[in-house]
């Protein structure tokens, strides 16, 4: 099973869109909870490929894949599951 990370707010709708897809596939991931942690959100925006700032930030076996959006677009392609299932 893949190595899955998240950061987030507490509060934003779309890091709760974006667990709630990892919770019904029975994913575990690790959260890291970045409200008002610029630090954190610094330390996330080094290890992404595009300079983002905003949350969610989702990584899958230390491979940048995006936010909520991306998430939800590789279920649609059919892709997700086979991220999932790839060992690190």
């Amino acid at each position: 099973m893949a190595t899955v990370e998240i950061y987030t707010w507490r509060f934003c709708p779309f890091c709760i869109r974006a667990k709630a897809l990892l919770d019904r596939k029975g994913v575990k991931y690790t959260e890291y909870k970045i409200d008002g942690d610029e630090a954190a959100r610094d330390a996330m925006v080094k290890r992404g490929k595009d300079g983002k700032r905003s949350v969610p930030q989702i990584f899958i076996n230390n491979e940048h894949i995006g936010g909520c959006d991306d998430l939800y677009e590789l279920e649609a392609m059919g892709k997700l599951d086979l991220l999932l299932n790839a060992t690190p």
